[in-house]
């Protein structure tokens, strides 16, 4: 038995497909449900989903706003994309035998509940100012930064055919130019290994570098520049450009975080608020497959 949905019918193997499709997920979430209770149960939710799927498309459906053919022909071609040029041997058809005519109108039907899905969360309210701020308050723990450090250094690799004694040597010539005077970048680019961009590895917390370079840099003042030392890559020099403490991210900060936040669940609820205004006024029967 299927369903008649606003007149609609879509058969049982709509649903069965539905449960198959949300089976490993559902079975992660149900696990210590009594068996037949379970199965029921996601028969239930499959039959709810394809019930509200079918409504947003006859609802999509009934805008008369045309789909450019071009964005049509678009999705078709990324789903069945030309064989090396050859046009398909029989009219109408894809090459995996499935009819185009039927493609085309299953895309638009999917473009159209796209735009529906759009313009009823651009409905959804913005977040206001109080939101905004209960929001903050009550996550602040998430805006927490950590120690931070900007620091730039030039390095010598050791392994995979690089020699020790040799690596020491270069980067013992890169610290005396860069005691004569010579600007760290140029010497970074000149002599390190990972030349480029004057050695500046940007802003970074601790935990991301090797163990060995973040004993050295964290202990280190803005400005200051280090000795020669050895960390499991090979032989560096840093130099620390700024630091920052531990800290928390002010509102202000944050905020667009925030309101993108709210945001996601405000349109959630619109869509579902809109979804579920379209069953309470759909007729939906259980029904044989029309003859």
């Amino acid at each position: 038995m299927g369903l008649l949905i606003n007149g609609e019918y879509v058969d049982d193997a709509v649903i069965r497909q539905e449960a198959a499709s949300m089976r490993p997920r559902y079975e992660e979430m149900v696990q210590d449900m009594d068996p037949i209770e379970k199965e029921m149960q996601l028969r239930e939710w499959s039959r709810e989903n394809v019930i509200e799927r079918v409504l947003l498309r006859q609802e999509a459906m009934k805008d008369a706003t045309p789909v450019p053919a071009e964005e049509i022909d678009e999705r078709l071609t990324a789903m069945f994309p030309p064989a090396g040029g050859v046009e398909d041997c029989e009219a109408g058809t894809t090459r995996a035998g499935v009819d185009k005519d039927a493609a085309r109108k299953d895309i638009e039907a999917q473009i159209r509940v796209e735009r529906l899905i759009r313009a009823v969360q651009e409905k959804a309210p913005k977040a206001s100012k109080k939101e905004l701020t209960e929001f903050y308050k009550q996550n602040r723990e998430a805006f927490k930064t950590p120690p931070m450090v900007w620091a730039s250094h030039v390095v010598k690799n050791v392994g995979e055919g690089a020699d020790e004694n040799a690596a020491l040597e270069e980067i013992k010539k890169a610290e005396q130019e860069i005691l004569g005077g010579a600007p760290f970048n140029e010497i970074a680019d000149k002599y390190s290994d990972c030349a480029g961009q004057g050695g500046n590895l940007g802003w970074f917390p601790a935990g991301e570098m090797v163990e060995e370079f973040e004993e050295i840099v964290f202990k280190m003042k803005p400005g200051e520049r280090s000795d020669i030392f050895r960390t499991m890559f090979g032989w560096h020099i840093a130099l620390v450009h700024e630091k920052r403490a531990e800290g928390t991210r002010t509102l202000d900060e944050v905020k667009e975080q925030i309101e993108a936040e709210i945001g996601r669940g405000k349109q959630e609820k619109a869509l579902e608020d809109f979804v579920d205004a379209l069953r309470a006024k759909a007729t939906v029967k259980t029904a044989k497959q029309p003859a």
